[in-house]
């Protein structure tokens, strides 16, 4: 008999991130399939994050899901964002999504762009198990 071994999931959700996430898309309704993250390259430290909302899953993406909450994975940042959580937090002047990234050497000043490195083969061996 074979076991099928569960694969790690790419990032986790906070239950706040997972709460804001689900509100949104029971907005939207049927028209997203998620919210589709992931990085390009900009900003002082050289990469930022990106979110948008997804209309479908595309055949290499990464798919987690969360109490209800969907995102998708661009799989040009799976090796980037390998152990990430994602939460969100609300101050009295702003509020918005965070990303506390394993992978994250630095960040700048105003913490809109950051210096990520590609997870390395020691993380990857620790999250299968």
């Amino acid at each position: 008999m074979t076991t099928k071994t569960e694969r790690p999931k790419v990032m986790t959700l906070t239950d706040a991130a997972a709460e804001r996430i689900k509100r949104i898309m029971a907005q939207k309704g049927d028209s997203v399939a998620g919210l589709k993250i992931g990085i390009k390259k900009g900003g002082c430290a050289g990469m930022e994050y990106t979110m948008d909302w997804a209309q479908s899953v595309d055949k290499f993406d990464e798919v987690v899901e969360q109490d209800g909450a969907r995102i998708i994975i661009d799989p040009a940042a799976i090796m980037y964002l390998l152990g990430t959580q994602m939460d969100y937090k609300v101050d009295k002047l702003s509020s918005g999504f965070v990303f506390n990234n394993p992978n994250q050497q630095s960040a700048c000043g105003c913490g809109e762009s950051v210096n990520l490195l590609p997870a390395s083969q020691d993380r990857l061996g620790s999250l299968k198990g």
